[in-house]
């Protein structure tokens, strides 16, 4: 099963926290008071993203993390990519293959197609659409004619 670890969904939590104040800059204790999540999960997630260029962070009495760019201009790969590293479904999808099979394995190209649409289905979707401030276009092909529709995303639990 793909999925996302916990901690890059506790991620677009605390992303999404900024989103909503995108002119404030929030401590960590302050996101993490926000998002009812453990400070030093928040902590170890802001630094991430800090790192990757998603925040930039200022010292001193009136400090804090906010987004370095819009929410619109976030994507759910950068994310991904901040937390766990480049999406890679297998290892011959990985920039830096280990896969001792690659050279004869019949499946890989196909694999690496795959990975290659999940990326890209991953770049479409924004922080904005994420935290719910945009709508996220819906497509489904048996309503081919129909006008598209767009919806926001669902709200579960932990979500903001």
């Amino acid at each position: 099963m793909l999925r996302i670890s916990k901690l890059t969904d506790y991620g677009t939590v605390v992303l999404a926290c900024l989103a909503a104040m995108p002119e404030q800059r929030l401590t960590a204790s302050e996101v993490a008071e926000r998002t009812k999540l453990g400070l030093p999960t928040v902590s170890k997630l802001l630094k991430c993203f800090h790192r990757a260029g998603i925040l930039t962070s200022a010292r001193g009495m009136r400090g804090g993390y906010q987004l370095a760019r819009p929410a619109t201009g976030i994507s759910a790969a950068a994310i991904i990519d901040a937390v766990e590293g480049p999406v890679a479904i297998t290892e011959c999808s990985s920039n830096h293959s280990a896969c001792d099979r690659e050279t004869s394995c019949s499946t890989g190209n196909a694999w690496q197609r795959i990975n290659r649409a999940i990326r890209r289905s991953l770049d479409e979707i924004s922080l904005a659409q994420l935290a719910g401030q945009e709508a996220v276009a819906v497509w489904r092909p048996e309503l081919r004619g129909v006008p598209r529709v767009n919806l926001p995303l669902p709200r579960g639990p932990g979500r903001m």
